[in-house]
């Protein structure tokens, strides 16, 4: 592990507890609180205006756009960027099941969606498969309770963070689990950035793929890694799909436990190979120190790197602190596009025409060092067009930030982004 590598986590720890719950100190910590507060303040009652003014947007279908399934190796290839398209594809998995179904989500709405995956979940429970959920939502989601509402034989997992009093003086149990991962019999396998809800099957803009094939197996086994982590024994997945060196297809998943932490490790290579194109979408692009040199570096060398994230004005205040890299990048000849018809929580990259990414990471600290996550990277030619597709799609509508407009924005805006600079490390 490099010294930066030891720093980034260190730091991502101690930030980390601070935003569980040890922070109560800071509020004295600064003058400026009142003045942040006031900034936030304005920003919210902006962000109410755009919101009214940009809802019949949202409320819109995103617009289809059809991607073939694609033959990689011994596998079968299918992306989805809506998630109406995308539930069908999973409900109809889930009833074709046979022995086993793993699903994991971050958010499970308690919407006509989120119900109708419930539905389907008992029934097949009920026939005798094996059906593993783990949903670290709260509020508004479905929580493991509503499951044992009535009887049924779904296993559940929910996300404890301090099933004992002492975990609470290690800082991998403040790890959350952040994966959107749905796996049957372990040949059939969907893995991206959607959760599960009505709200992300329109007007919103992910993107998932499907695995049909031997590389699933390796999907489920995340799954099961995580799951026997977390369960009491009696409760451990003892069942085991058969596993297979894949060149072209290969999962990158977090592990906080055991502090490995592989996606922005596999960023930061793909990029320094990079020679011809970098099409990155990110929700949530707050990159850190070395991830960001190697992006310059690859401009440097003749690479042209297009970053697309979701347009400021349509966002939460979280977005203000999420540019504080803009200035950087555009400076350095990184073009960032601004992504308008919906709201943008795709976390995908293509490089070359050659490689891929896809999955929950976001390219920020949380996502980097601490959460636990899943990506796939694939290395293909007929994917990584799809993928060059959808980017071109995404961004016939956007708006190209320039510096000079960048630089431009209102001073109450530059200014807030200067106050909430150090969150950037809590993100």
């Amino acid at each position: 592990m490099s010294a930066s590598t030891r720093r980034l986590r260190i730091r991502s720890w101690y930030f980390l507890a601070l935003r569980r719950g040890f922070s109560a100190g800071l509020v004295c910590m600064s003058a400026t609180g009142l003045l942040v507060a006031l900034l936030v303040a304005k920003l919210t009652a902006l962000q109410a205006v755009t919101s009214v003014r940009g809802r019949k947007t949202r409320q819109e279908d995103v617009a289809h756009l059809h991607l073939g399934e694609v033959q990689v190796g011994n596998n079968a290839l299918q992306l989805y960027r809506d998630g109406h398209t995308l539930y069908d594809a999973m409900l109809t998995a889930i009833d074709g099941a046979r022995e086993s179904i793993y699903l994991e989500a971050s958010i499970w709405r308690d919407d006509e969606v989120g119900r109708a995956f419930k539905r389907h979940l008992v029934q097949k429970a009920a026939e005798g498969i094996a059906v593993y959920v783990m949903c670290a939502g709260s509020g508004k989601s479905i929580a493991p309770r509503a499951f044992r509402s009535s009887p049924t034989n779904v296993h559940i997992l929910g996300q404890r963070l301090f099933p004992r009093p002492w975990y609470v003086l290690d800082p991998r149990r403040y790890a959350l689990d952040h994966r959107k991962l749905l796996v049957v019999d372990g040949v059939v396998g969907f893995i991206g950035g959607y959760n599960l809800g009505s709200r992300y099957a329109t007007g919103w803009r992910d993107t998932h793929l499907r695995i049909r094939g031997q590389a699933a197996a390796e999907l489920a086994h995340a799954f099961i890694d995580y799951w026997n982590q977390y369960s009491v024994p009696h409760e451990r997945i003892t069942r085991r799909y058969p596993r297979q060196f894949d060149p072209l297809i290969v999962v990158r998943a977090n592990d906080a436990l055991r502090l490995t932490f592989p996606i922005r490790d596999m960023y930061i290579e793909a990029i320094g190979r990079a020679e011809q194109t970098i099409l990155l979408t990110n929700a949530s692009f707050v990159p850190d120190r070395s991830v960001l040199d190697a992006l310059k570096a690859a401009v440097e060398r003749g690479v042209d790197v297009r970053v697309l994230v979701p347009w400021p004005s349509r966002q939460s205040i979280t977005n203000r602190v999420t540019c504080g890299a803009f200035t950087q990048c555009l400076q350095a000849g990184i073009r960032l596009f601004g992504y308008r018809p919906a709201i943008l929580r795709a976390k995908t990259c293509m490089i070359d025409g050659q490689w891929s990414t896809i999955g929950s990471a976001h390219l920020d600290l949380l996502s980097s060092v601490v959460n636990y996550e899943c990506n796939v990277e694939i290395y293909d030619a007929s994917i990584a067009s799809q993928m060059q597709e959808l980017f071109a799609c995404d961004t016939a509508g956007a708006v190209e930030l320039s510096l000079a407009r960048w630089m431009n924005r209102p001073w109450y805006i530059k200014l807030s982004e200067r106050l909430l600079a150090p969150l950037r490390f809590l993100l």
